[in-house]
């Protein structure tokens, strides 16, 4: 049995919703979709880790995790993925993308309802 590949997601809630961000078109697993910001954990990285880590390299912001809020697995194309939601707030810097850093970088981002 092939083990889960764990990642974390982001839940940011500003004045005008949820911070949401869209896949570019030529991704691999979900082109094109508007999601959460998520990051896979590398190894030996905890969770909280990974949430900041997500924060600098996919938005360019500090976050600070807050909590874990859920988590589901589901079936991918390149195997089983567990995915942890984190609440987080920013702490400084303004969300932009796409960012420089290595992974999916996003197209866009908006704040609203999920």
């Amino acid at each position: 049995m092939q083990p889960h590949k764990r990642s974390i997601s982001l839940v940011i809630e500003g004045p005008d919703g949820l911070l949401q961000v869209r896949r570019p078109q030529d991704d691999e697993a979900l082109p094109g979709l508007w999601g959460l910001p998520a990051a896979s954990l590398e190894e030996g990285e905890s969770e909280e880790e990974a949430v900041r880590r997500a924060g600098r390299s996919k938005l360019g912001v500090e976050v600070r995790p807050l909590r874990p809020l859920g988590e589901a697995t589901a079936q991918r194309a390149a195997g089983p993925i567990r995915m942890r939601d984190w609440e987080a707030e920013i702490v400084s810097g303004d969300p932009s993308v796409p960012q420089r850093g290595v992974g999916t970088q996003y197209d866009e981002l908006r704040w609203g309802d999920a």
